[in-house]
């Protein structure tokens, strides 16, 4: 689902033993076995998610306190969620041995988010799946915490009795699902997968239509169910599961970061990449995205200034490019007669002072006042690339990251 998909795939990959192997070594038979031990942190999942086209919530993670208040002050959303990552359930019930209640805080203040942070990292937090003296906490993840009008329930698994996959769903998710199917076993839903010929339109449709996604939101959540299978194969996992698997009070799939966007009449489309694109007009969006992809890169979105541009845009505009996680690069392309690139400029400098801009930033700018832009860019002291042409500007871009 979208971002209202909190992807709680603590069970992303379960630990996977191989068919045992037999090699004769003269008169004597040798088994080999292999396994394969991988534990998934919270954090881990949901970038594999994000990663794969799967939509949640945006979020950070942090080692030091320092670093949470700042990813809360980045995240810039209404309401955040502090959740201690360790390999364990019951966080939220769970107690440190600094004396701190709960491993899973809501704040609307980024600065309590930095004095929780200091009460967790460092600290062993015990829960009723931890041993008796609990467990440390290296690291803490910072999300945007969102409202869930409803939830369902979602898992891909491997199935001995099928030979291969099988997809299950409940439109009665949020809880434990064991309890849903041993009290309403007519609300788990089941589709059994050809290995082979992979999950069909069909499938992922009906399983939406069972989960009670109706209208649009029918195919956005199939599309969502295809993803998420793809993922599954594409990490050899055993299960997948997305416990709640919900939508949004609004009823439909818009992140909030494309609402605080339209909140300063700026068009925001998130995609799948790592190259934030920053243009004025869908047209160009299109191109600058092609030509990323052309020179082996891969867009993480668009945001569109339009026509009308003022200098606070700008700023607003680089706060939502670099509150995705996914963004390693930003790649600036205006072109044209009707917006003043000196405004562009300043509001460049101004952003990437003021957010300390840890990305590489690279520049192409075309039209009115663009000398003028150009000379506040290159003497602004800042790390910025300028491009010639968008040719040159996504061939750098894409340079950028990947040096990384």
């Amino acid at each position: 689902m979208a971002s209202p998909v909190a992807a709680h795939a603590g069970k992303l990959l379960r630990d996977l033993a191989l068919r045992p192997s037999f090699l004769a070594a003269r008169s004597q038979a040798v088994q080999l076995t292999s396994r394969r031990w991988l534990n998934l942190q919270e954090y881990q999942s949901k970038k594999l998610m994000s990663d794969n086209g799967v939509r949640v919530q945006r979020f950070f993670v942090a080692d030091t306190a320092n670093e949470a208040l700042e990813a809360a002050k980045r995240l810039n959303a209404k309401e955040i969620v502090l959740k201690a990552q360790i390999l364990a359930g019951g966080r939220g019930k769970g107690v440190f041995n600094s004396g701190l209640k709960g491993g899973v805080h809501l704040t609307k203040d980024p600065n309590v988010v930095g004095q929780l942070a200091k009460q967790m990292i460092g600290y062993n937090l015990a829960t009723k799946q931890t041993p008796k003296e609990g467990v440390k906490v290296n690291k803490v993840m910072v999300a945007e915490a969102l409202d869930i009008s409803r939830e369902t329930y979602l898992a891909i698994l491997m199935d001995r009795s099928c030979n291969g996959p099988v997809l299950v769903g409940s439109p009665q998710g949020g809880v434990d699902i064991e309890e849903v199917a041993a009290s309403n076993p007519e609300l788990i839903f089941k589709e059994q997968i050809d290995i082979f010929e992979g999950i069909k339109d069909s499938q992922a449709q009906r399983m939406a239509e069972n989960l009670g996604f109706l209208g649009p939101l029918k195919n956005q959540a199939a599309d969502q169910i295809k993803k998420l299978y793809n993922l599954f194969l594409k990490v050899d996992a055993t299960q997948v599961e997305v416990n709640p698997f919900g939508e949004t009070p609004e009823g439909q799939e818009n992140e909030p970061i494309e609402n605080e966007a339209a909140r300063y009449d700026l068009k925001y489309i998130g995609l799948d990449g790592n190259i934030a694109c920053f243009v004025n007009g869908a047209g160009l969006a299109m191109a600058t995205c092609d030509i990323i992809f052309l020179n082996g890169g891969k867009p993480a979105n668009f945001l569109d200034l339009g026509g009308g541009v003022k200098e606070a845009q700008v700023y607003q505009a680089f706060k939502l490019l670099t509150a995705d996680p996914k963004v390693e690069a930003i790649l600036v392309n205006i072109f044209g007669g009707i917006v003043n690139c000196a405004i562009i400029a300043n509001g460049i400098t101004k952003a990437c002072r003021e957010l300390e801009l840890k990305v590489p930033l690279v520049v192409r700018l075309e039209g009115t006042n663009v000398q003028e832009a150009q000379n506040i860019l290159n003497n602004s002291g800042l790390p910025i690339t300028s491009a010639v042409d968008l040719e040159d500007a996504a061939r750098k871009a894409v340079a950028s990251v990947s040096k990384k």
